[in-house]
C-alpha cells in the first residue's frame, strides 16, 4: 500500500511540472531562465532552476500592425519565437502565418532586459524582417533561428517544406537583410513539382537551429510532421560544417540540401514526434530544448530538457 501510494505522489510531483509548451527556445539572464514558445502574442515563462515554470504576460497584447498586412486574418496566435543577445539587446524574432502556406512573414522585436519588474522592460517591435508570398517565393518564412559568424555578422535561418532551409545575412541593426542581400540554402528534401501547399508527402522539413561547437556548426531541423498529437512523426536531424554558410554534411558524408541528415532523436512508446529544437549552453553544459507529443496525456506538446553530449565530433542525446 505504501509503495502504491509512493508511485502515485510521484507521478502526480512529475505530472504537476509538465510544461505544455510548443517550438520552445531558452535562455538565461542573470539567475533566471526565460522560455520563449509559440502561443498569443508569444508565450513567456520564466524559472529559477530549469525545472519550475511560472507563466509570464505575453511579449504583445495585440498583434503588431504590420502582421495584418502581410498574413490577412492574422488574430495573435504567434510562432517559433527565437531569442538572442546582441549587441546589448535581447532579439526576439518570430514567425506570422497562414498554416498550410506560404503566406508567411519573420518580425522582429527588442528589449534591454527580459525582467518584467525592471524599469528598462519594453518589448520594442522593429517589423518585419522578411515575408513570402504564393507564387513568388519557393520558400516559407518561418521558424527563424539567430546566430552571428566568426566575425560578429548576424544572419538569419529559417523555412519549413518548400524550398527547405534558408539562410541570409542581416544588416548592422539586425533587422533587415544586408545589402546587397546574401542567400543560401542550407538543407532540403524533395518536393514535387507544381504543389502550392505544405501538403504531406512532400518536402516535410523545418524547424533550423544552428549551434557552434568547437570547429564546426551544428544544424539541427526537424523531419516529419508536428501538431498532430499523437500521431505525431516529428524527428530532429543534423549535419556539420566547418563554414557557416554550409555545407552541412551527415555522418554519411550526404549534404543536407540533398536530403541527408543524421538522426538525432526520434519519437518512441511515450513520446509521439520530437522536434522543433533549441541548443543552449548553460554552467559548461549543452542542453537540448525541444517539444514532444506526450502519448501518456492525450498527445499534449510537452517541454523536454535533455543534457546533449558528444562523441566523436557528433551531438548525441541519452535520455535519462
Amino acid at each position: 500500500m505504501k509503495r502504491g501510494l509512493l508511485w502515485i505522489l510521484l507521478f502526480y510531483a512529475w505530472h504537476s511540472q509538465a510544461q505544455f509548451v510548443h517550438d520552445p527556445v531558452m535562455i538565461r539572464q542573470d539567475s533566471t531562465w526565460y522560455l520563449f514558445c509559440t502561443g498569443n502574442g508569444i508565450t513567456v515563462y520564466s524559472s529559477p532552476d530549469m525545472k519550475n515554470w511560472h507563466q509570464q504576460p505575453p511579449v504583445s497584447t495585440t498583434p503588431p500592425a504590420w502582421t495584418k498586412a502581410a498574413v490577412p486574418g492574422f488574430k495573435g496566435h504567434t510562432w517559433a519565437p527565437d531569442i538572442s543577445y546582441y549587441n546589448g539587446w535581447y532579439y526576439l524574432y518570430y514567425a506570422v502565418s497562414a498554416f498550410g502556406k506560404n503566406t508567411s512573414a519573420i518580425g522582429v522585436a527588442v528589449n534591454q532586459t527580459l525582467d518584467p519588474q525592471s524599469r528598462n522592460f519594453e518589448w520594442i517591435d522593429k517589423g518585419m524582417v522578411i515575408q513570402s508570398v504564393p507564387g513568388r517565393d519557393n520558400w516559407n518564412a518561418i521558424d527563424p533561428n539567430f546566430i552571428t559568424d566568426s566575425l560578429g555578422a548576424p544572419w538569419l535561418s529559417f523555412g519549413s517544406f518548400w524550398g527547405g532551409i534558408k539562410m541570409f545575412k542581416l544588416d548592422s541593426t539586425a533587422t533587415r537583410p544586408a545589402v546587397p542581400q546574401v542567400w543560401y540554402t542550407l538543407a532540403a528534401r524533395h518536393r514535387d513539382e507544381g504543389i502550392a501547399d505544405a501538403l504531406p508527402g512532400n518536402a516535410a522539413i523545418e524547424a533550423p537551429f544552428i549551434y557552434k561547437k568547437a570547429h564546426y556548426y551544428y544544424l539541427f531541423v526537424s523531419f516529419d510532421y508536428c501538431c498532430r498529437g499523437e500521431k505525431s512523426t516529428y524527428k530532429m536531424m543534423v549535419g556539420r560544417s566547418a563554414q557557416l554558410q554550409g555545407p552541412y554534411i551527415d555522418k554519411e558524408n550526404r549534404r543536407m540540401t540533398d536530403g541527408g541528415g543524421s538522426l538525432l532523436l526520434a519519437g518512441d512508446a511515450r513520446w509521439h514526434g520530437v522536434g522543433h529544437n533549441a541548443v543552449v549552453a548553460f554552467n559548461g553544459n549543452d542542453y537540448l530544448v525541444f517539444h514532444g507529443y506526450d502519448a501518456g496525456d492525450g498527445g499534449k506538446p510537452t517541454l523536454r530538457v535533455e543534457l546533449l553530449q558528444w562523441e566523436n565530433g557528433w551531438p548525441v542525446v541519452k535520455q535519462r
